[in-house]
């Protein structure tokens, strides 16, 4: 049995939004990455960039979320919804839950809510439009898996916001956990006095996914 990730239309739409990453050009907008600029003007500022997962990391998201079968995954950071695809497949195939993702540009909303509709999940899946630390607070059901691939700086306000519904168990991936501003995250959850038992490994060159489970 072919799954989801790997079946018509969406493996071809995952294909596509990767070619499509591969023309976008993250120097060319420095603001993005700037944390003195507001979550409005860093959206905007990489409003044309796909800022994808690695392709074998999107397939290990698939994994966790398949054996885990959360009835809430979580996702800081939308973009033009390449990961979103991978976890809201596996929730197609677990037959349970919901995918909740964030973001803050307009144009990437509705090119990832389009996409969405193109591929067939758009009903395990909700959009939350604007800061993603305002945003978030509507969600009110138990946690089980969480995405953060959005702004560094922000993954441990974020983790701190969802953590009074994270249910035992719950994983959560950071993306990108060698950039230092993910420091303050990663010393947050490599602390087991903070009900976290983590670990990190490769998942791009000269980068790294931290993976935490809540104890």
């Amino acid at each position: 049995m072919t799954s989801t990730l790997d079946s018509e239309p969406i493996s071809a739409l995952i294909s596509d939004l990767y070619e499509k990453a591969q023309h976008s050009h993250p120097a060319r907008h420095a603001m993005h990455r700037d944390a003195s600029a507001t979550v409005q003007e860093r959206a905007d500022a990489a409003e044309d960039l796909y800022l994808p997962i690695d392709p074998q990391t999107g397939r290990l998201l698939y994994s966790l979320v398949r054996a885990t079968r959360p009835a809430v995954v979580v996702e800081f950071g939308t973009s033009y919804g390449i990961s979103t695809l991978h976890l809201a497949a596996a929730v197609r195939d677990n037959g349970i839950g919901h995918v909740y993702t964030t973001e803050t540009s307009a144009k990437k909303i509705a090119a990832a809510r389009a996409t969405f509709v193109d591929a067939g999940l758009d009903d395990v899946i909700t959009v939350l439009d604007g800061d993603a630390r305002q945003t978030l607070r509507t969600v009110a059901d138990p946690i089980g898996f969480v995405l953060l691939d959005g702004w560094k700086d922000l993954y441990l306000p974020i983790l701190e916001l969802l953590e009074p519904l994270l249910r035992p168990g719950a994983l959560i991936a950071a993306d990108n956990a060698e950039s230092d501003s993910a420091a303050p995250y990663l010393t947050y959850v490599r602390d087991c006095a903070n009900g976290y038992t983590s670990f990190n490994f490769p998942a791009k060159q000269h980068d790294s996914m931290e993976l935490s489970s809540r104890n």
